[in-house]
């Protein structure tokens, strides 16, 4: 899977989907852009605690964009593989499965840089 197209793709639609459902849309990508900004907790390290939930979850576009965004804010492959095996104790075995992906989508951004 070419998870940097996929990743396009899914926020393609999702913009057309925001263009629809209005407030509702403006309200989530503000809550989005509040809860990963900086603070106390780095961007990074909350997206890659929203990596562990959506492995977790079993949420595929997620995974794809918190790795993605993770590894634009610094993450190694290291620390990619940490928050999988986190996220493998809170949900065992699909977290196998999803976490997988979330391997494969990081290696994926992290050889573009």
């Amino acid at each position: 899977m070419d998870y940097i197209e996929a990743n396009q793709a899914d926020r393609n639609r999702s913009k057309d989907m925001y263009e629809l459902i209005g407030d509702t849309g403006t309200n989530f990508l503000s809550l989005h852009k509040s809860a990963l900004a900086d603070g106390a907790i780095s961007k990074k390290q909350k997206d890659l605690t929203a990596l562990a939930i959506a492995v977790a979850t079993k949420c595929e576009g997620c995974i794809n964009s918190h790795v993605k965004d993770a590894v634009a804010n610094g993450a190694t492959i290291e620390e990619i593989a940490e928050t999988v095996e986190v996220a493998i104790l809170m949900s065992g075995g699909p977290g196998i499965v999803y976490g997988g992906k979330a391997i494969e989508a990081a290696k994926q951004y992290l050889n573009q840089k």
